[in-house]
């Protein structure tokens, strides 16, 4: 009995990986196996037939030589066969040579992971899989397996050069030739027809084109163009040579379709996308045996002199012989360490029981009383000392917790043993003194309190800790009865900790029958080795034997060690676990001296993995001359609940009728829990070993394992459930739990219950086969369900270790899981690699596992993961923690350092894509809408032939008569006040000022510049008071002004060339601007940017002529062009409108009524000045409506960002303008000093509007912190809302002062994919919130209209917002004359309904909703709500995505994603993310960003690229610049951290 005081809950759970055995290696097996029998056709019952003994090849010992270098794997999942299959997998797919884009990794980050990163592996902590004793001697490849050599594809993989060969050698991996062949051509299609990759998501079966085709005649049909195809290529059609681009080839034209069977029905409703549901196989296996029956242990004989319970058992031995030897311990050396007599055990238990009821606490109130749980943390290498505190509780009648000893305060795991600690109620712990001193100490010397765990008191059990009870005091011996004896912990698949409660008498009959089973006699001598648990020590004491046990670190120290003892003391019994057989294997030498044939008994602890048969085969093998005979060896299975569930019986006596058992099950018919015996076609098996007969006095069942607990059919899986005494009875303090595993009564097909006792779930699976005999191919914690098929994670484990010729990873140590990920299970297979390894090792290790996975367990691998040797999670023996591994996965914690994920090739439930409908007519949409009683969506501002108003400026067509009007009627009245970065005045000008520097900059237009009516003048200005003046000044000149954001001093080389390009396209004749912008336009840094020799005249205005022009220009015709507005749109355009003087009045009129401005008014506007809304407020506004505009440039704030809120206070403003930018700087910035401006006096009480001017869909999440964040300083949230305008129109919707508040509908995001408009219940899943954009403007018509067809949507749906309105801009300005295209957007037409109204185009999707709201004349409101940006929207997958929704998710994904762009490149979808974190981080978003876009919108993303923070570009007005952010990635100038390209 050796190192674990537990049962063992550490068997690890493993990854797998896939290929076929090849014809030899199948004969090679079948041979082994059938031996001398005649093949029997495979029917059913026969599975595994009594009389098929079979005979022990003696496969010489020299393969175990051969393979003993290679050590370090996890020899649990170790088979000859199964490697052999897999090596013949993976030769099979070499042929096919596989074109996999290696990830791109910054160098900092390959670095890290080299060789000198590492910790040495602790080889202290004993570990659940540390392969070989030899550690890592790499061991060279055995000839069958060197001859895989997969350099070549590998080598083309990375080096993917762009020329057309490596972009046609499209894989040929898998799916039907016929897709494979499609992709060839489609790939050189791609190269001749100078067009882009194609597109690999739609379907295109019906197409088998043969890839023999020659050259010149390529496909039936050319790759259709994309987006931007011709910018991505040079003339001759090979794509421009960029890594990105190159390595995006590959990915486009490896990625296979899906596996996916023809498509059957779908239901796809209007709405919902209802996801694929896998309709069961029709050929799948369905079992076809008679139902089980239960089967029946023998009877419990009972024996007269066996005690009546364990205490009494220690009494007698201990008082009639005290001086016989109970355990004998080892050192490291393998020197008898210590003899505990049965007298000194009984001595110790009764010291340990006094002391623990009489002297912990007071008289009068005891610590501990009868009944109470006290917890035992003894280290695994001291049973002694454990086994005396164990029968010390017991005599006390105290229950106790065997724990292991945590060793740090954050172990994995130990935080649930805490919280069952907390839950069992103990307060006391007992320990012995070597591991007291070793617990992590305070600095005062106190045992810290471990996380999640209780407050307890440690207590020493050694005997000089103890006091020695006085004569008159004797523990209460009584018979066993249903008191609780003891609680051992499990751990659950999901990490948390159960206690399960063993009674007395299940405890004293659990030795009683395994005292019948194994034929114990009295005296006689076992030997446990590590983790078998309790049961040898225990059944032992009963039968007063004499156990050797040998601590782990012996084991790891010498491997022969046990079969040293066992032939030392003439041991009878010895208890193992196969990877000290497979350990004994390696390190043997043939040692003369070794005699085996004492051994009745040779019990695998570990026998019910499938994996232990190929160690016990092997052991035989060569200790068969060594004296060992077969009929020893004795698998058994065990689980935490039902203690021990099966032992093989040693061949002596009546039993030996029962030979054992083999079974050679097809894997793939395991997958749907049925038992075939591997028939020829299929090539990946299991091989399975009987775990003997059921216990005496036991019954046993299978039944299903999900659903009805129903009797299995004989040829069908099930969970074997058991009904004895000898089992644990409940799960502590769990009443629901315990019901569903402890308290199950199996039915019968026909509903009827088989007993009235009930059974008790073992948690294995498995099925009792001929003769009673029990296999076990699983357990029911390692299952995953892909799909409807379950795979066992041991199963899928052994095969990733069989893929390693090159033995790549570190001591074997592999994680399998699954994660849910839209509906289904996803494996994940997560190695430690080992330190010495490569990027190229591992690219190649992964590839080669995905391909033994699919080709053998035909399931696909969704991440695979490789981190750093020895950084995953551990358990105290040393194993991986499986749901802390899988906790960290989850959470973004894992820190891998390879990532590979395969989303395109293992998700398959993906809705259908949508296919869009032939059109339907027009007007049936019409008539449509009418029965069905929608309306069509329309909706308009106030009529402004109605507003009866006293505007003096009305009767002014032109904004210079006004200003003149101004200056002579109010001349001292302020209009603009321009505030410095402290707040200050820092310039301001009255109506007469304004109008006199106009005067002098029209005289200088016209003297210095020679300039014509209706030239065309930029304005190179930062925002200040010189722009208004020097626009005025063009309007008096009468000329043509266009403001410029200057270039940015810091960065001219990216900003000059725009300001250069906005010069050019709008035909500027001259150029005015201050005398230091005009240094820096001339300047060296300019120069080397652009070409300056071409500049306009630049005209310098800070030195201004004295005289006044001899006349102010009036215009002719108000229709005439007042100004020209250029904007780089987000998709990276560059559009200039016109506007004409008409609408520059109508549009300041409109602004005016809305917001009811007059000249008491002050408004406070932190914009930029340069396009749009910004620049109207800026310039125009005031001089219309005469209000005072207090100007904050936005730039300013980035050194003090409380400047504009402090100006709104200060002024006490009512109205005040902001832009996004500004807004996330306040809520940034300030968050933190709420409390200070307090202080400082800031009051935002008198604000009723405040706008933030936009041209995208508000971003509602932004306004709503700002709102709250400074709710405190007296912001009314109502305040706060949104404008929206576009290029056709600059303002459509601007939150008024007397309108209804804005509102919120929340939208079903799935719905809107397919252009519909849901409104659902905020919270509901899917929900998109959407805030009303402002409210519509006085004179603005607003009608939605299908962007395809241009017929008039009605209220449902999602279209184009097309407006109508006297501010609309005139058009386009550009100077390549392509007006044709463009000149729908200002002049369409309905197609049916009002086809009279001249409508303006925006480009923008949204849609209409009548609110319950009235407006100031008692209408119902017409609320407008923006989805997007029609050129941002991507079409996938039939259906139409906005960006900012996927980036929402994305960036929610983890705490390090501070920002995200998507864009989409042939179809594949690209995501980049700014990581605020260390690059350590970087692989763990892959993980995540692919399953939260999977989850929320039912797409698989193709690439996911990992940059530092500020690497996406955003525009002045805050919004990302998706498009230029693609051409940075495809010309490869990102940089980035890590990109992966999942497959």
């Amino acid at each position: 009995f050796s190192d674990s005081s537990l049962e063992d809950h550490t068997e690890l759970h493993f990854p797998s990986l896939a290929g076929d055995i090849t014809q030899k290696g199948y004969e090679k097996k079948r041979s082994k196996l059938i031996g001398a029998y005649l093949p029997q056709p495979p029917r059913v019952d026969q599975a595994l037939p009594q009389e098929r003994r079979a005979p022990v090849t003696p496969s010489s010992a020299s393969r175990y030589h051969r393979r003993r270098s290679s050590g370090s794997r996890d020899e649990r999942y170790r088979s000859d066969v199964h490697t052999e299959a897999v090596q013949a997998a993976l030769a099979k797919h070499k042929e096919r040579k596989m074109a996999v884009p290696m990830p791109s990794k910054r160098r900092s980050l390959v670095v890290q992971t080299s060789m000198d990163a590492y910790t040495p592996p602790d080889t202290s902590s004993g570990s659940e899989d540390e392969g070989s004793v030899q550690g890592d001697s790499q061991g060279t490849p055995t000839s069958s397996q060197g001859s895989i050599n997969m350099e070549h594809w590998i080598s083309q993989a990375i080096h993917g050069s762009t020329t057309s060969t490596t972009s046609s050698s499209s894989t040929q991996s898998g799916g039907s030739g016929a897709a494979h062949r499609l992709a060839d051509v489609m790939a050189q299609t791609h190269i001749e027809n100078h067009s882009a990759p194609p597109d690999v998501t739609t379907y295109t079966s019906e197409h088998s084109i043969q890839v023999e085709r020659p050259q010149g005649s390529t496909g039936s049909r050319t790759a259709p163009k994309y987006g931007n195809a011709e910018l991505m290529e040079t003339g001759d059609g090979v794509p421009v040579s960029s890594r990105v681009s190159a390595k995006i080839q590959q990915l486009v034209n490896t990625l296979k379709r899906p596996k996916r069977p023809p498509l059957r029905e779908f239901f796809v409703d209007d709405f919902e996308e209802l996801l694929e549901v896998q309709q069961p196989d029709p050929n799948q296996p369905k079992p076809e045996g008679a139902q089980m029956l239960a089967m029946r242990g023998e009877q419990l004989g009972v024996v007269t002199n066996w005690p009546p319970s364990l205490e009494a058992a220690l009494q007698r031995w201990g008082t009639i012989s005290p001086k016989a030897p109970c355990l004998t311990t080892m050192d490291t050396n393998g020197k008898p360490l210590y003899i505990l007599t049965y007298g000194k055990l009984w001595t110790r238990s009764m010291k340990v029981a006094y002391s623990i009821l009489h002297k912990l606490g007071t008289k009068q109130e005891p610590m501990v009383r009868p009944g109470d749980r006290v917890a035992l943390v003894f280290p695994n290498n001291d049973p002694a000392a454990f086994m005396a505190a164990f029968y010390g509780c017991l005599l006390a009648e105290v229950v106790p917790v065997p724990i292991e000893v945590p060793l740090t305060r954050k172990d994995a795991g130990s935080q649930q043993i805490g919280f069952l600690l907390g839950s069992c109620g103990v307060t006391v712990a007992l320990t012995s003194d070597a591991c007291h001193k070793g617990l992590p100490k305070s600095p005062t010397g106190e045992i810290p309190q471990f996380k999640g765990w209780p407050k307890l008191l440690w207590f020493v059990t050694e005997s000089k800790h103890l006091s020695k009870p006085p004569r008159d005091w004797f523990p209460h011996i009584k018979d066993a009865n249903n008191d609780t004896a003891y609680i051992e912990y499990k751990t659950c698949k999901d990490g948390s900790v159960l206690g399960v409660t063993v009674t007395r008498t299940a405890l004293l009959t659990h030795c009683q029958a395994l005292t019948q089973a194994c034929g114990y006699t009295e005296g006689g001598v076992g030997r446990g080795s590590s983790d078998s648990g309790l049961w040898p020590g225990l059944a032992s004491v009963m039968n007063m034997m004499h156990v050797i046990s040998i601590p782990y670190s012996l084991m790891k120290v010498n491997p022969l060690s046990w079969i040293q003892k066992v032939c030392q003391y003439k041991a009878k019994v010895a208890c193992v676990k196969s990877r000290d057989m497979h350990w004994a294997l390696v390190a043997h030498r043939d040692q003369r001296d070794i005699n085996l044939s004492s051994l009745r008994m040779l019990i695998v602890a570990d026998g019910a993995n499938p994996w232990s048969i190929s160690s016990c085969d092997a052991f035989l093998n060569v200790f068969q001359s060594k004296g060992l005979r077969q009929e020893v060896i004795c698998p058994c299975a065990s689980s935490p609940e039902a203690l021990t569930v099966a032992i093989r019986r040693c061949g002596v006596g009546l039993l030996g009728q029962h030979p054992p058992g083999r079974g050679v099950l097809s894997m793939h018919g395991l997958t749907y829990g049925v038992i075939r015996v591997d028939s020829e076609e299929k090539l990946s098996v299991l091989t399975v070993q009987d775990v003997g007969l059921v216990m005496p006095g036991a019954i046993m069942c299978s039944v299903k394992p999900d659903g009805v607990p129903q009797l299995c059919r004989t040829d069908e899986i099930g969970e074997l459930c058991v009904c004895a005494v000898a089992t644990g009875t409940s799960y502590y303090g769990l009443s629901g739990m315990t019901k569903n595993t402890f308290e199950v009564f199996p039915m019968t097909s026909s509903g009827a219950p088989i007993s009235e006792y009930p059974f008790i779930r073992t948690g294995l699976l498995g099925f009792v086969g001929p003769g009673g005999l029990v296999f076990v191919v699983g357990k029911m914690d390692g299952l995953m369900v892909v799909s409807g098929r379950r795979h066992n994670a041991d199963d899928i484990v052994a095969t990733a270790l069989a893929v390693e010729p090159m033995k790549f990873v570190y001591r074997g140590r592999i994680a399998v899981f699954s994660v849910t990920v839209l509906h289904d299970e996803r494996i994940v297979i997560v190695a430690e690699q080992r330190p010495d390894s490569t990027e190229e090792d591992s690219f190649q290790w992964m590839s080669r596992v995905l391909q033994a996975i699919d080709s053998i367990h035909q399931v696909g691998v969704y991440c695979l993961a490789l981190v750093p040797a020895n950084t995953l999670p551990k358990t105290p023996l040393g194993g991986i923690h499986l749901s802390e591994t899988k906790q960290l996965f989850l959470e973004g914690s894992l820190h891998p350092c390879n990532v590979l994920m395969c989303p395109h090739t293992c998700v398959t439930n993906l809705p259908k894509p949508r296919q869009k409908q032939p059109e339907i007519g027009p007007a049936s949409v019409m008539v449509g809408n009418l029965v069905s009683g929608k309306r069509i969506a329309q909706a308009s501002g106030r009529d402004l032939g109605q507003i009866e108003d006293n505007d003096q400026a009305r009767k002014f067509l032109f904004l210079s008569e006004v200003l003149q009007w101004r200056a002579q009627t109010t001349p001292d009245h302020v209009l603009y006040t321009l505030l410095n970065c402290r707040g200050a005045i820092a310039n301001s000008l009255t109506c007469v000022q304004l109008h006199k520097r106009a005067e002098k900059i029209a005289v200088m237009l016209m003297e210095r510049g020679h300039l014509q009516d209706g030239d065309h003048v930029a304005l190179v200005y930062p925002p200040g008071i010189d722009l208004i003046a020097a626009f005025y000044g063009c309007l008096y000149a009468g000329c043509v002004p266009i403001t410029v954001r200057p270039p940015h001093p810091q960065n001219i080389a990216t900003t000059l060339p725009t300001v250069k390009m906005i010069v050019e396209v709008s035909r500027s004749a001259c150029l005015m601007t201050t005398q230091l912008i005009c240094k820096l336009l001339r300047s060296r840094e300019a120069a080397a940017a652009v070409d300056v020799r071409t500049w306009p005249l630049i005209l310098d205005t800070d030195d201004l002529p004295k005289k006044r022009p001899a006349q102010i220009c009036k215009p002719c015709n108000p229709d005439t062009l007042a100004y020209l507005d250029f904007s780089v749109s987000t998709t990276g355009m560059l559009a200039g409108v016109k506007m004409s003087h008409a609408a520059t009045s109508a549009f300041c009129r409109s602004i005016k009524l809305q917001c009811e401005l007059y000249p008491s008014r002050e408004v406070a506007i932190c914009l930029d000045p340069y396009c749009g809304l910004g620049f109207v407020l800026w310039c125009l506004c005031s001089v219309y409506s005469g209000h005072q505009s207090i100007l904050i440039p936005p730039s300013e704030l980035e050194t003090n960002p409380a400047l504009w809120l402090l100006a709104v206070s200060q002024y006490k403003v009512r109205d005040t303008f902001c832009s996004y930018s500004v807004m996330e700087l306040c809520t940034k910035g300030l968050g933190s000093q709420t409390e200070s401006l307090k202080a400082r006096g800031l009051d935002l009480s008198r604000v009723r509007t405040c706008v933030v001017v936009a041209e995208e869909r508000p971003r509602i999440a932004l306004t709503q912190s700002f709102s709250k964040l400074f709710k405190d300083l007296g912001l009314h949230p109502r305040a706060v809302s949104t404008s929206f305008g576009c290029r056709v129109n600059l303002a459509i919707c601007l939150q008024g002062t007397s309108g209804p508040d804005p509102t919120t509908v929340y939208v079903d995001m799935r719905a809107l994919r397919h252009d519909r408009v849901r409104l659902v219940e905020r919270g509901s899943p899917h929900s998109l919130p959407l805030m009303e954009s402002g409210k519509i403007l006085p004179g603005v018509r607003i009608i939605i209209a299908n962007p395809e067809t241009k017929g008039p949507l009605g209220d449902s749906h999602l279209g184009e917002i097309w407006v109508h309105s006297a501010h609309n801009a005139s058009g386009y300005f550009t100077i390549y004359g392509d007006e044709s295209l463009q000149s729908d957007h200002f002049n369409s037409r309905l197609s049916f309904g009002d086809t009279q109204t001249i409508w303006a185009r925006t480009g923008y999707l949204g849609f209409l909703r009548r609110t319950e709201l009235t407006d100031a004349n008692g209408e119902r409101h017409d609320a407008l709500y923006v989805v997007g940006a029609l050129d941002e929207a991507m079409e996938l997958r039939g259906m139409r995505y906005h960006p900012i929704d996927i980036e929402t998710s994305v960036i929610r994904a983890h705490k390090s994603v501070t920002e995200c762009a998507v864009f989409t490149w042939t179809n594949l979808l690209v995501v980049v993310v700014e990581l605020d974190g260390s690059e350590q981080e970087a692989l763990d978003l892959v993980p995540l960003v692919t399953n939260v876009v999977l989850e929320e919108h039912y797409l698989i993303v193709g690439v996911v690229v990992v940059v530092d923070i500020g690497v996406i570009p955003i525009n002045s007005r805050g919004e990302k610049q998706r498009m230029h952010l693609r051409d940075g990635f495809l010309a490869d100038q990102l940089d980035p951290i890590y990109v992966a390209y999942n497959m």
